[in-house]
């Protein structure tokens, strides 16, 4: 037998069936919401996985396109790798639930959600967050649960709690944060320049409606929850942390990791490191865990320099951000170029421009299949790091920062019909010590700029770390935080914005969740901090768009016509227009309603394909005069291509002022000549006249 429980979300019905499905998981969750379903299921491998000194999650959200009644496109016909849809939510899944199961656990841990079917109503995303919370709660895994999930949407100046696929698609906020049921745990946002305090108002919205969910959630584990299984501890012992502070003393580990450059301390590290491993040689058992215990014990050293003595391992303030450096135009014959750097963090982003045919399809859930205009691609080689590794393509964590750059810096895009061009920015990684998303968003307004896309406002992000002590109120808030403070801190805090408002959030933390005053503070301080990047760093560097495309980049003509001529523009199997294509070089796009943009680099070409589309797209009128080509000659007259597909007859009579016997007297096939129209002979073929051009 299964039990399924309810309750009343959103003005909806979530259900959860436990123990009707996939009974030999850990815990499973069969999850549905108006009529979505998801499976959600966490598993734990039974014994930790040696050699390793992280825990290791994998959280997947599986798209079935049979949940939306489709088959998938491509030959195979089934579905491949995830989606980045699926591997954003996966992360906005991992990034709360991570900081909740202990430190010191090893087991293999995986959370899966499989999507069953899909309400437009009721996005899958969310109910797959709820689930795998659910699902991790209800198990014998250790998790310091429960945590939950709302999403919140903005639609005409008003909240909307769980939007339905349709509403956060077309809001001015797509807003989802995570609680435990005491602090938020997790912010994801994208949003249209929302001011701070609306987008704190938000955020703890969502975090009150977490709490009815946390206790429907408590409900089910004091009915069907197990207890928590045993585990073997990876915890570091401290007899090894007492010899190592014998051989080394704080006050050295703290000269150690007190720099600027990335580098010297590094080679700090690693002799502290030789010295260690040379003293406990004879300690077989410390050395699997001597590389764990020096990061602790820099942890330790770091944190208590930020928290009691207010100093940053580079010596800066407390709000004090690296120096920083703005250029545009460093690589030739790309649309646009623009690089940003905070201090050992280096971004160079490239725009591309190409017509909106190239805009990138999506296959997804979404029941309409969506085109993305916009595309922002993150890469972060290993030479940024100072590593070497062989590359394999984007991984996660580079799909998500992508994103998070796409998110912040698409309300500021002009619409189609003001730039008709599909846009693609890429962000080379060039350094990176710290916070290189933030970095990207300001590096892509400098490119978006040069390349002479008209963008709103200027978009920059910055990132606040958190250092806490033992109590809520002990703590500090540290604006730019480099790697080392990331990850010897509590909180990674990314906020991007223009000078009006927010464009995107995305929160990390390694802690137990937030008070409102950090929340608070954090959002503050990244305020002061992008106000200041813009004014002093990127306004100086270029102050507005480029008031047209570069050089290399390609041009756009846009004209309407009339809907009902496009089958004459495009012709029987396409053969009118590639025709145009061929003879021009240029690229063109057509639109349901009549707006053909023609592109290429060639303006001349392009106003001969331009001609050529109103030519066929015209009524013809006597009078009008036409350029063509001679194609056919035959006793009476010749006829004339005016356009590709078009073609109209001169008789012989119209031909010369002067009588003449043979057509071929006076004209040869592929002739350039002008005519006049005449109007249409009896046989309804537009007649043209050469003789009475000059009279016209």
């Amino acid at each position: 037998m299964y039990k399924t429980f309810s309750m009343e979300l959103a003005g909806r019905t979530l259900s959860v069936d436990v123990g009707r499905v996939a009974a030999q998981a850990n815990g499973a969750a069969f999850m549905h919401y108006g009529d979505t379903t998801v499976l959600s299921t966490a598993t734990a491998s039974e014994k930790p996985r040696e050699g390793i000194d992280f825990f290791p999650l994998s959280v997947e959200y599986e798209e079935k396109l049979y949940s939306v009644g489709k088959i998938p496109g491509g030959f195979n016909k089934r579905e491949g790798k995830a989606s980045e849809n699926s591997v954003l939510t996966s992360r906005v899944i991992d990034r709360p639930m991570r900081p909740l199961f202990p430190k010191d656990y090893r087991n293999d841990v995986t959370l899966n959600n499989l999507v069953l079917s899909v309400d437009p109503a009721c996005r899958p995303e969310l109910v797959a967050m709820l689930g795998s919370a659910i699902a991790t709660s209800i198990s014998d895994i250790p998790f310091a649960g429960p945590c939950a999930m709302t999403q919140v949407g903005l639609i005409d100046g008003e909240f909307v709690l769980n939007p339905s696929q349709e509403q956060w698609k077309n809001g001015d906020l797509n807003l989802t944060v995570a609680s435990t049921s005491e602090k938020v745990i997790m912010i994801e946002a994208g949003a249209n320049e929302i001011p701070e305090a609306k987008m704190i108002e938000a955020i703890y919205m969502a975090h009150e409606v977490n709490q009815s969910i946390i206790a429907f959630i408590n409900q089910i584990v004091a009915e069907v929850g197990k207890a928590k299984h045993e585990y073997t501890s990876c915890a570091v012992p401290e007899e090894l942390f007492a010899a190592i502070k014998e051989i080394i003393p704080p006050e050295e580990m703290e000269e150690a990791v007190f720099t600027d450059v990335k580098q010297v301390r590094e080679e700090n590290i690693r002799k502290i490191t030789e010295r260690l491993e040379e003293a406990f040689a004879d300690k077989e058992e410390w050395l699997p865990v001597l590389d764990e215990a020096i990061y602790q014990y820099q942890k330790k050293t770091v944190r208590k320099m930020i928290l009691k003595d207010h100093k940053r391992p580079d010596g800066r303030a407390i709000t004090q951000i690296r120096p920083l450096a703005a250029e545009i135009d460093i690589i030739p014959r790309v649309h646009g170029s623009g690089m940003f750097t905070r201090g050992q963090t280096q971004i160079c982003t490239i725009t591309t421009l190409a017509p909106l045919s190239e805009m990138q399809r999506i296959d997804g859930l979404d029941e309409n299949e969506v085109n993305k205009r916009y595309m922002h691609h993150y890469n972060f080689p290993s030479y940024s790091v100072g590593e070497t590794k062989p590359s394999r393509g984007p991984g996660r964590r580079e799909i998500g920062h992508g994103a998070l750059a796409e998110r912040a810096l698409i309300p500021v895009l002009p619409s189609e019909d003001e730039f008709p061009y599909a846009i693609r920015t890429v962000s080379e990684t060039f350094e990176s010590n710290g916070s290189t998303s933030q970095a990207s968003i300001c590096a892509s307004t400098l490119s978006l700029m040069a390349a002479g896309v008209p963008i709103k406002k200027q978009v920059a992000g910055i990132s606040c770390g958190l250092v806490t002590g033992d109590t809520d109120d002990d703590y500090i808030v540290l604006t730019d935080i480099q790697g080392l403070e990331d990850f010897f801190g509590d909180m990674d805090f990314k906020v991007a914005g223009t000078h009006d408002g927010i464009t995107a959030i995305q929160m990390d933390i390694k802690i137990h969740g937030l008070t409102r005053p950090i929340v608070e503070e954090a959002i503050a301080k990244t305020k002061e901090a992008r106000e200041y990047i813009m004014n002093e760093i990127m306004t100086p560097c270029i102050a507005a768009p480029r008031a047209e495309v570069g050089q290399f980049a390609p041009k756009i003509i846009s004209v309407q016509i009339d809907p009902e001529k496009i089958g004459d523009v495009v012709g029987q199997r396409g053969k009118t227009i590639n025709e145009i294509i061929a003879r021009t070089g240029v690229k063109i796009d057509i639109t349901d309603d009549g707006k053909v943009s023609v592109c290429g680099t060639d303006k001349e070409m392009m106003d001969k394909a331009v001609e050529m589309v109103k030519i066929i797209t015209t009524d013809f009128q006597e009078g009008q005069i036409f350029k063509g080509t001679v194609v056919s000659i035959k006793e009476f007259g010749a006829f004339i291509e005016f356009a590709p597909g078009k073609e109209g007859m001169v008789h012989i009579s119209k031909i010369a002022k002067e009588r003449i016997n043979r057509v071929e007297d006076v004209l040869t096939l592929g002739e350039q000549v002008t005519v006049v129209c005449l109007g249409k002979d009896k046989m309804g073929r537009i007649s043209f006249s050469m003789k009475d051009v000059a009279q016209v």
